[in-house]
């Protein structure tokens, strides 16, 4: 039998990072709908940011996204989250969106654009010192879209010799994480495509370098749990950046297209000892036709869900059943979790910590939505075009 205590004691203490990007406006390549009240500039996104974790009171860091975030002071910014509540996360980089990356980055064959780029990824690593944040994070749009464009192996080179010199930037305390992602937007080869890519350069780096897990950037029907738990037993899973996908990288909210799989990743997170803070749990979404932070207050709360889930399996009957080849029970005990409704039990463990049960009606209730419209006129509003 599983110990409802323990399990209210252990959702008590998860963390669930959210984007700063995911509460400006983005959308597709083909457009972006842009909303009244959006943030103008990271203050404004810090402010939303902590309007979820007090209605959640799990999500207590923001991730910054270097130079959308970029600022003069960045102790003045981490003070400004503090007297809201949060603080400053992770730092990601953006070596995607400069004419000179039209070939690449870090593995571009002009070595005066990658020196461009790892003066970035440099910068990036300073700012994390600034803030006092733990991770850096690295995705790059590198590859090639023709045959013979390039020479592939070279480009694994100038990868492996780029991230080693950003890798000996970091401090005691300090990591990186690597993300990989399928394909998009180069078409032929992408230099980080998959989980082993990330690996194998993490391997070699050292033990301050692992891997993020974006569970969007796979192709359909990968068995994301195994790589889950593969890298936990190799000790390189990192991170998570949760979102949502049909097709490919939707960056739809956490657990919205596939509940089922969310369920079981956070199953092998928990079996695999990774439900501690080593594993950061991350939200990368971008939300284009939906209310910004209602769609990041339900992401959290479907992780939430999941992972209620994942530590009601009652994990004896479930080793029991295996041990005896009893195929039909030991499915049977992984359904009988998932189909548990939790939603009782997280509105106890919100009550618990002093919150209101119901996070997306106290939302609606604070009317912190019709004041940041009526207070965000004028200006810039933060995110990007298409």
């Amino acid at each position: 039998m599983t110990d409802l205590a323990a399990v209210k004691a252990a959702l008590k203490t998860q963390a669930v990072e959210t984007p700063s990007w995911a509460y400006g406006n983005s959308g597709t390549r083909f457009k972006v709908f842009a909303q009244p009240g959006v943030p103008r500039d990271p203050r404004e996104k810090l402010d939303d940011a902590a309007q979820v974790h007090r209605f959640t009171g799990v999500a207590p860091t923001v991730a910054l996204h270097i130079p959308w975030d970029k600022v003069d002071d960045y102790a003045a910014l981490a003070k400004h989250a503090e007297e809201r509540g949060v603080k400053l996360g992770t730092v990601n980089s953006n070596t995607f969106q400069d004419d000179d990356y039209r070939l690449g980055s870090i593995c571009h064959p002009d070595a005066a654009v990658r020196r461009k780029a790892l003066g970035h990824l440099a910068e990036c690593v300073e700012i994390m010192g600034a803030t006092g944040s733990r991770d850096v994070k690295f995705w790059f749009a590198d590859g090639t879209n023709y045959p013979g464009q390039d020479d592939l192996r070279a480009r694994q080179d100038r990868l492996a010799e780029g991230l080693a010199e950003v890798y000996a930037l970091l401090g005691d305390d300090q990591r990186m994480l690597l993300e990989y992602k399928l394909f998009e937007p180069a078409f032929y080869s992408t230099d980080v495509p998959d989980w082993g890519t990330a690996y194998a350069h993490c391997l070699k780096l050292g033990p301050k370098a692992q891997v993020v897990v974006d569970t969007g950037h796979h192709a359909p029907g990968t068995n994301i749990e195994f790589i889950v738990t593969t890298l936990l037993r190799e000790g390189k899973l990192g991170a998570f950046d949760f979102n949502s996908r049909f097709y490919a990288d939707d960056d739809l909210m956490a657990g919205a297209a596939d509940p089922f799989q969310l369920f079981r990743i956070m199953y092998e997170v928990v079996r695999g000892g990774g439900f501690t803070p080593d594993v950061a749990f991350m939200l990368d979404q971008c939300h284009n036709i939906e209310a910004k932070i209602p769609a990041i207050i339900r992401s959290v709360m479907n992780v939430q869900e999941a992972t209620a889930k994942a530590l009601l399996v009652d994990r004896d009957a479930l080793a029991a059943a295996q041990r005896d080849g009893d195929v039909l029970e030991a499915n049977a005990v992984l359904m009988d979790a998932y189909n548990t409704d939790v939603r009782p039990l997280l509105a106890e463990v919100r009550e618990e910590l002093g919150i209101d049960p119901d996070p997306m009606g106290a939302y609606r209730r604070s009317g912190w939505a019709e004041r940041i419209v009526a207070e965000r006129v004028g200006g810039e509003q933060a995110g990007w075009g298409a």
